[in-house]
């Protein structure tokens, strides 16, 4: 973690030298939206600083900032799951100055695990532009015998409740419900608070496998610690083309964490089209595409109207995941 936060910082600084060239192209489109903005804008953030989520949205902040000359701040608002930010966002002024940056997939999923949710996300937030898709990963200790997921699967078949796998977040707790439930096998669950902390035991063989996030995966795959089986994409991803995703092998497992920026609802269209270009400006660097890689994500760029799209495809989803995966509602 600590070479994929130096890495961050130099790429950070690699704006820097297109900043002038860039805020020189952008300015004039982006006066035309009256006065806005004329103050700093706030992104908020639903991790702790220092985290890996803090190192996205601190990422587009001073690219951004760097890009179009204006300021931006990052306020860290965690808690609940995210649940508590996304909130904070909703009930802001609709005025462009608070945007929430974060997995979409994930405030999708809050909503039904609420039984009271707070927010609905597809109606009290809006879409303002795409940042990157991160799929999770099935993964076993490269020192394991099980060396493809065909084999996985048909250990986990023949040993049953014998099996053990681990989790570490609600994204892997989804992707292993389904997983396992098209496979009709019944491994045990071993929690854990995150996937970093899940690691070790899954390089000593302490579980059978584990599912877990893509930052996790890719990072310990390159240091030799861990062997990557599938993805829980549709397809099969750049940033792992030889990776195999589960519909390969029959299943209809489609699970895809995006993230995008959102606003209130009731933000002004030219406000949000403001924003859009802004985030635009910054997708189209090609320093910006590989730190998104290095995060474990392949980049998506998408317009308000496909970030909107996006999320009310995932409440839908959540919603079947969340009671496949027989979820506790709060």
């Amino acid at each position: 973690m600590k070479d994929l936060l130096t890495t961050t910082r130099r790429q950070l600084l690699s704006l820097v030298g297109a900043a002038a060239m860039t805020a020189a192209v952008s300015a004039p489109a982006l006066a035309q939206t009256g006065d806005y903005p004329n103050r700093p804008i706030t992104f908020i953030c639903a991790f702790p600083a220092g985290s890996g989520a803090d190192t996205l949205v601190r990422y587009f902040a001073n690219a951004i900032q760097e890009a179009t000359g204006h300021t931006i701040i990052v306020d860290n608002k965690p808690g609940a799951a995210g649940t508590i930010s996304a909130e904070y966002v909703a009930r802001s002024d609709p005025d462009g100055y608070t945007v929430y940056v974060h997995s979409g997939f994930s405030t999708a999923v809050n909503y039904s695990l609420w039984n009271n949710p707070a927010i609905d996300p597809r109606t009290d937030l809006r879409g303002v532009a795409g940042i990157n898709e991160q799929p999770f990963f099935i993964v076993v200790g490269v020192d394991s015998t099980i060396q493809s997921i065909e084999e996985l699967n048909a250990y986990l078949l023949a040993e049953g409740e014998n099996a053990t796998y681990g989790t570490s977040a609600t994204s892997g707790r989804l992707l292993a419900a389904q997983y396992l439930s098209e496979l009709g096998a019944t491994p045990t669950e071993v929690p854990y608070r995150t996937g970093i902390e899940m690691v070790p035991d899954v390089v000593n063989l302490a579980v059978d496998f584990a599912v877990t996030d893509p930052v996790t995966a890719m990072v310990q795959a390159r240091e030799g610690r861990l062997r990557v089986l599938a993805t829980g994409s549709g397809s099969r991803m750049d940033i792992a083309p030889d990776v195999p995703s589960l519909t390969e092998y029959g299943m209809t497992v489609d699970q895809v964490g995006v993230w995008a920026a959102w606003v209130p609802a009731g933000t002004p269209d030219d406000v949000v089209a403001t924003l859009a270009e802004m985030f635009g400006t910054v997708m189209q660097e090609q320093e910006t595409q590989d730190f998104l890689r290095t995060m474990g994500g392949v980049p998506w760029i998408a317009t308000p109207e496909e970030v909107d799209q996006r999320m009310r495809e995932n409440v839908e989803q959540g919603a079947f995941l969340v009671d496949l995966a027989q979820l506790p509602r709060n």
